[in-house]
């Protein structure tokens, strides 16, 4: 199937029967219930808001019925989490009919509110590590199995006829006195309690990470965690997260970051924008959020918004191994691809140069061209790898000292006949002293010229760069103004694949400006410097050198320093 159009054809079913309305809430439960968890998109989103719509008309037996279908397959855990927030009734027909997996269900249950975990007993064949956590989290007292003790001993919801008793979520408890308590029960959770804060106050009431107190040993070290998913409520205040760090991120109040206000007052979507977060290790830091407003479905009110946050490696991080781990997939998909490549470049080669005898001029064109693509191809696989190898720490720059203004200036002569052509202007305002860094003198070159063409290939007729070349606090600096196609982006977006301009072919390569500039960034920091961005200009900072190593030679012993070598 090239075209999956089935929930769509879903969605535009009428009719007014209620006969009609049951169909098609069983076919959006399958449809729905068989997406995949992470599926999002206009039409699924319609799609709940049509089960939505369709739960305020058919009654609950008629529902639950629909959900005890044989075959059903409710598979998506947004789609369980939404039926076990409706009736008891409906909520405990959907516990017995999900397939989740054993890590869906130890996210989802966290997840749940306290008054609905207690249908999730309906059931009995949870894994070993779900039974666990359900414990945990005092789902087996009585208080909370009231719920699904009374949905149990419902009448059968198969048969819509049967009249169905309304069932109190949570039962006063008796006023008997109570039975002996499992090690498990409430008394067992109130034990752990009270040791947790014992253990808290002897070590002066610090920890690392919030975790609840139920007995659990904590981490040797705080986990890296790469982003995290998370909802606010309409004030703008985060109420749920992963429950990874949902101790640590709930009641965080989005709009104390000024830059965030105004977005959050016009309920406009956060795309890009960064915050500091402070707390435990596994949170502290910069982040980047992208969130959508949410509106309810049978009212349209907002409700808060719905996002993500993803960690921004600085330059102190260490690089996980899973970021390693991709760095190796990526490099061994290239190797892949460049073999193939590789043959068509040869054989094209082959024709080009008529090494098999005459060759008509039309084909050799063709040839030509394909010999020219394949170039690109390949150099585009070098400039991947590159980023591969040196963001995930595989591979660091060569040893070497090189002159960093005669780097610079050899770049600019480069790219003034582009300026001429072009009608733009280039102005370097340079100190005219030597500026000493630690790199090969290729490293170099690739930094600046990738820095430069990729400016140089978003500027227009008529555009004035400014570039200012000099020590700044003790370390070398180039100061590169901004056409205003790359001034007007924000600073996450400047770096991304594919933003701004595609730039010139030839200057900025074939992944365009935002690649070259994210890959610029990356050798700066392997490096030891930093590419930032100041308003409208980019900085780059490297360190500076006090001394440069003169060449070895048979009667020094092997690279004494230079005593003139300019001081920082």
């Amino acid at each position: 199937m090239r075209y999956d159009d089935r929930l769509a054809t879903v969605l535009r079913i009428g009719g007014s029967s209620q006969a009609v309305a049951r169909n098609q809430f069983q076919q959006l439960i399958d449809l729905l219930g068989t997406s995949p968890a992470d599926a999002r998109g206009e039409l699924l989103d319609q799609a709940h808001v049509r089960l939505a719509e369709l739960a305020g008309e058919l009654p609950a037996a008629m529902r639950a019925a629909a959900l005890a279908t044989p075959g059903l397959r409710l598979r998506s855990p947004r789609l369980v989490a939404a039926l076990i927030a409706a009736e008891p009734m409906v909520a405990a027909a959907a516990v017995r009919a999900a397939e989740l997996t054993e890590a869906q269900w130890l996210d989802l249950i966290p997840a749940l509110p306290a008054g609905a975990r207690g249908v999730l007993r309906v059931r009995r064949d949870y894994p070993d590590a779900v039974r666990a956590l359900m414990a945990r989290l005092g789902i087996g007292d009585a208080a909370l199995a009231g719920a699904a003790e009374a949905a149990r001993a419902a009448p059968d919801a198969a048969d819509p006829a049967v009249p169905v008793a309304p069932v109190v979520p949570f039962p006063v408890r008796p006023a008997t006195a109570p039975a002996a308590e499992s090690a498990s029960g409430i008394g067992a959770i109130v034990r752990r309690i009270e040791a947790f804060r014992r253990a808290r106050d002897a070590h002066g009431g610090a920890t690392d990470l919030p975790q609840l107190p139920l007995g659990d040993a904590p981490p040797a070290s705080a986990p890296h965690i790469a982003a995290v998913d998370f909802t606010t409520d309409a004030a703008g205040r985060i109420d749920w997260a992963d429950r990874r760090v949902a101790a640590a991120l709930a009641g965080t109040d989005l709009g104390r970051f000024e830059h965030l206000r105004q977005p959050l007052r016009q309920r406009q979507p956060i795309r890009g924008l960064t915050v500091t977060l402070d707390g435990g290790a596994a949170i502290a830091g910069e982040w980047r959020v992208d969130a959508g407003p949410r509106f309810e479905a049978q009212t349209g009110r907002f409700s808060g918004y719905a996002g993500r946050l993803r960690r921004i490696v600085t330059d102190g991080d260490d690089v996980p191994a899973a970021s390693r781990a991709g760095a190796d997939a990526l490099r061994q998909v290239l190797h892949e691809l460049r073999t193939p490549v590789n043959a068509i470049q040869g054989f094209a080669e082959i024709i080009q140069q008529q090494l098999y005898g005459p060759t008509p001029h039309e084909y050799r064109a063709l040839s030509a061209v394909i010999v020219a693509d394949a170039a690109r191809m390949l150099a585009g696989f070098e400039e991947l790898e590159r980023l591969a190898k040196l963001g995930s720490g595989a591979e660091r720059l060569a040893e070497g000292t090189c002159d960093f203004a005669e780097v610079v200036r050899a770049a600019l002569a480069r790219l003034a006949p582009q300026a001429e052509t072009r009608g733009f202007t280039l102005h370097c305002e340079d100190q005219g002293r030597a500026l000493p860094v630690a790199m090969a003198p290729i490293d170099a070159e690739r930094l600046v010229w990738r820095l430069l063409a990729a400016v140089a290939g978003a500027a227009r007729a008529g555009d004035a760069l400014r570039l200012a070349l000099g020590e700044l606090d003790g370390r070398v600096a180039l100061l590169v103004s901004m056409p205003e196609g790359l001034a007007r982006l924000p600073d996450e977006a400047l770096f991304r694949g594919g933003a701004g301009a595609a730039g010139v072919a030839g200057l900025t390569g074939m992944f365009g400006t935002g690649f070259a500039l994210r890959l610029a960034r990356v050798e700066a920091r392997a490096a030891g410097g930093v590419l930032s961005r100041h308003e409208e200009m980019l900085n780059l900072s490297l360190p500076h050198l006090t001394r440069i190593a003169a060449p070895h030679s048979d009667g020094d012993g092997g690279g004494a320093a230079r005593k003139d070598a300019p001081a920082a």
